[in-house]
């Protein structure tokens, strides 16, 4: 944003001060843009860049100016247009981090962009004078908030954030604005118009921050995490299980199979299939979330580890059990071991899954313990 005229050498130093703050924060999310472009290839990343890049350089010149002997009005001008349309290339950039540009987007942001050249005409067609231009500009940043307020910001989050930035940006527009037209002076709407700019970057930052923080948790959990149930993927469970067990926690394990899941598949199709697996696997995740976590090991594999020391596995695989047979269309077959000294966690895993075929051949829809009188080998045929 364009700082006022400033006189004296208080004010300049004021002005230089607030430019330079407003210089280091962009600075700081240019270089963040830059990173997480070259990671995800998002093009809100570039359209930053691309404003930041404006702002970087009337706000180098800002500083330039401060200190300039001369107060020629007509070296702002140009000035004012990049900060405008750096303004309009920032609403486009954070309304890019959360959607996608579609038919109506690309019509309001298309209409802005074309507007805003209409000044440009007077330098080929004069007429009116040039004050017709700096009336049109007001206008056009207001079209600006215009469009934040009723397009963008049904369409992203951090809706407080974007508000805010909106209202700080509406009030630096309306002071100057009162400083042209109304001729309104005063220490006071100097100081403002030197430093709204920066609270207005300061919110920008805050956004960017925000949803890169959030792009990084999505990032995460999803490597983390079964695409399908949204259980833990078989690599992480794993190595909880094995943390824990290092750590010499008394953890049980649960290991779940669904009955007759092949023929489920043949006879009602892999969509109905998988919208039985996610009911499966989030009756799982409920029963286990506070005392252990959940994941899915494979197919139609399913898995819990029970860590709270006060949980008794064999009521939590109970209620497992009772659950998916009355709230869905199949049962389970489950096994569960609980972890012995000298057990590893892949052994503790062999366990269940040999308690868990043992329910399998003996009945289907049943629960039962390890023993150790169970053949080892059972496990690793496959039944249906």
């Amino acid at each position: 944003m364009i700082m006022p005229y400033v006189t004296g050498s208080s004010s300049a130093i004021q002005a230089v001060i607030a430019s330079a703050c407003s210089l280091y924060i962009i600075l700081i999310m240019t270089l963040m843009c830059l990173i997480m472009y070259s990671k995800q290839r998002k093009k809100a990343y570039l359209s930053m860049v691309t404003a930041f890049l404006f702002i970087m350089t009337y706000e180098g010149l800002n500083i330039h100016f401060a200190f300039s002997p001369t107060k020629d009005a007509s070296s702002y001008s140009w000035i004012h247009d990049l900060q405008i349309f750096s303004f309009l290339l920032l609403n486009l950039s954070v309304y890019q981090l959360y959607k996608r540009m579609n038919k109506a987007s690309y019509i309001v942001f298309g209409v802005l962009a074309l507007l805003f050249p209409v000044p440009l005409i007077s330098a080929v067609i004069p007429f009116g004078g040039t004050s017709w231009q700096t009336i049109y500009l007001d206008v056009y940043q207001l079209g600006i908030l215009y469009a934040g307020g009723t397009f963008i910001s049904r369409r992203i989050g951090q809706r407080g954030k974007y508000f805010a930035g909106i209202a700080v940006y509406f009030v630096y527009i309306a002071l100057g604005m009162l400083s042209r037209y109304a001729d309104l002076q005063g220490p006071w709407i100097d100081g403002a118009l030197l430093w709204l700019p920066l609270a207005y970057y300061t919110i920008i930052f805050l956004i960017l921050f925000e949803r890169i923080v959030e792009l990084m948790q999505s990032i995460y959990r999803s490597s983390i995490t079964d695409g399908l149930t949204n259980l833990y993927n078989r690599r992480y469970f794993t190595k909880q299980l094995n943390r824990y067990v290092d750590q010499g926690v008394k953890v049980s394990m649960i290991f779940c199979d669904i009955d007759n899941f092949k023929k489920l598949n043949d006879t009602q199709g892999h969509h109905r299939a998988d919208l039985v697996l996610k009911q499966v696997a989030a009756i799982i995740d409920e029963e286990v979330t506070d005392v252990g976590l959940s994941g899915r090991f494979g197919g139609e594999e399913l898995v819990a580890l029970v860590v709270d020391k006060r949980a008794k596995v064999a009521q939590i695989a109970e209620r497992i059990r009772a659950r998916v047979a009355e709230e869905s269309i199949v049962t389970l077959s489950i096994g569960y071991s609980s972890l012995r000294k000298n057990v590893s966690g892949e052994e503790l895993v062999k366990q269940a899954d040999q308690a868990m075929y043992h329910s399998k051949t003996t009945g289907k829809n049943k629960v039962s313990p390890y023993q150790k009188t169970y053949p080892k080998q059972e496990a690793e045929e496959t039944v249906s």
